[in-house]
């Protein structure tokens, strides 16, 4: 019987990988602040008071987890304006980052759209040619062996 396997496969900046990898993974916050990131649809907003109601997690600890994955780019912060009874506020958004789409779909393949999931794999299909054609520049493969070995692989029948 053969076993059905995902790829799972990310591109982490090399200095900040442990930090990055224990952030997400060593912190059950971090992994539910994702997992909501998920359920919202990967390009939304993500706000610090629907986070705090939704993931019964105090304000403190909600803030620390998305300061940390700011810190480490697996979120982008924003400042979003807000006008109510004639006041204005700033509220800080966040959003997934690529590398934190990525570990989106490591968490949670299935919960994506089909839009979501070509766009993921797009940026790492894109991400993964440019630092194959890096190395291969710096060890002095020509580019053609690349391009010839990728026609073979797209045209190839065989499952």
């Amino acid at each position: 019987m053969t076993e059905q396997l995902y790829p799972y496969v990310i591109f982490l900046p090399t200095e900040k990988k442990d930090k990055i990898l224990s952030a997400i993974f060593g912190s059950k916050g971090g992994v539910d602040i994702l997992r909501y990131s998920l359920k919202q649809g990967i390009n939304k907003r993500l706000y610090q008071k629907e986070l705090v109601a939704k993931l019964n997690y105090s304000n403190k600890t909600v803030i620390e987890n998305l300061k940390t994955l700011t810190a480490l780019g697996v979120l982008n912060e924003s400042m979003e304006k807000n006008e109510k009874d004639n006041r204005i506020t700033w509220i800080k958004t966040y959003q997934l980052t690529t590398i934190g789409r990525w570990f989106a779909l490591l968490l949670a393949e299935e919960e994506l759209n089909e839009g979501e999931k070509t766009d993921i794999l797009q940026s790492l299909f894109r991400t993964y040619i440019k630092q194959t054609k890096q190395l291969a520049e710096k060890i002095g493969i020509d580019q053609k062996i690349l391009e010839e070995t990728f026609k073979e692989e797209m045209t190839n029948n065989t499952k």
